[in-house]
């Protein structure tokens, strides 16, 4: 099956199969630094946007985004290395795994929440998992890069 899309501004053609889901085709594109997880939807390492809103790519078929705009952290390289050196100067990005993804939905609560309180925020990051910080550092750095701190 052959689907329509635009991917960090780039519209391009993509042949999938039926059953074939949204993190693998991007994957298999070479956007590598998109990560399955969990096999669950409840890790959040596979974060991408679809027309704006984060969405967890692991659990979206490919063909339920034709005609659709997907933004990955390719496609924001300035706003994600903005963020990602506050979660550096707060010790709070270790191994990086989880880092793209949590990067994305961070960047997508930016864009969407205004001035949010410290419960929204962590309401807005549930289900991004991190196996190494004890997200404190994480939160601070949140709250830094959103200027609610």
């Amino acid at each position: 099956m052959q689907i329509e899309v635009t991917i960090n501004n780039k519209k391009t053609s993509l042949e999938i199969e039926n059953d074939e889901l949204l993190a693998d085709t991007l994957r298999a594109i070479g956007l590598l630094s998109l990560r399955k997880g969990c096999d669950t939807s409840s890790c959040g390492l596979c974060t991408v946007w679809i027309d704006g809103k984060p969405t967890l790519s692991c659990s979206t078929l490919s063909f339920r985004v034709h005609g659709k705009s997907i933004t990955t952290i390719e496609g924001v390289p300035k706003e994600a290395e903005e963020f990602a050196r506050v979660l550096g100067a707060e010790g709070a990005d270790q191994c990086g795994f989880c880092s793209p993804g949590f990067i994305m939905t961070v960047l997508a609560m930016k864009n969407e929440l205004k001035n949010p309180t410290e419960e929204e925020i962590k309401h807005y990051l549930t289900g991004n998992l991190c196996r190494c910080t004890g997200y404190m550092g994480q939160l601070r750095a949140v709250k830094k890069y959103l200027g609610v701190a």
